[in-house]
């Protein structure tokens, strides 16, 4: 069985990058002496699936920095050639969130990370989110790219833990009930 998990910040207001898909807002609050959990969170995940634009931001990161193999889940990228440097690590494919879960399952893969605003909004539709930590970051962008879209119906959440940082954040972990 797979399990996916989401691990995103947000602005107060909700906004993942403003629509330009800029994140400087949330890289001014990032403190290498506090750790937010992503390290622990990262570690026990054996693949990674992500949109086409949080693929195309972490490009811009230079080096390539997750060790398991990467979905990219994009109707775009999926008849071009994954880039030499990331061959073996990138696979791109076009193929609906539940197929994919299955594509990975038949791998041996089985705890999932789930990173893009898109694609997290379809793994919530589709009920295919395990559950889900928040980082909530103090500014208030008033316009951007939400996290959260449109939903066919009510998804039930239950706080598992919460907790704040020195630096003003506040993350919460949620437990998607299906």
């Amino acid at each position: 069985m797979v399990t996916t998990h989401v691990f995103i910040a947000v602005s107060l207001d909700g906004y993942i990058a403003r629509q330009d898909g800029d994140i400087g807002w949330l890289l001014q609050r990032d403190d290498p002496t506090e750790d937010h959990g992503y390290e622990a969170f990262i570690a026990d995940k054996d693949g990674i699936i992500m949109g086409r634009g949080t693929y195309e931001k972490v490009l811009t990161f230079g080096e390539w920095p997750y060790e398991q193999p990467v979905v990219v889940l994009s109707r775009q990228l999926a008849d071009t050639p994954v880039p030499e440097a990331l061959k073996g690590k990138v696979q791109f494919s076009r193929r609906a969130p539940k197929e994919v879960i299955n594509d990975l399952a038949a791998q041996n893969i089985h705890r999932v990370y789930i990173d893009g605003g898109q694609l997290i909004q379809s793994f919530l539709r589709d009920g295919l989110a395990s559950d889900i930590i928040i980082t909530t970051v103090p500014v208030l962008l008033g316009s951007g790219k939400p996290l959260f879209g449109y939903l066919p119906h009510d998804i039930d959440l239950t706080l598992l833990s919460s907790r704040s940082f020195p630096s003003g954040l506040v993350q919460s972990h949620y437990q998607v009930m299906s």
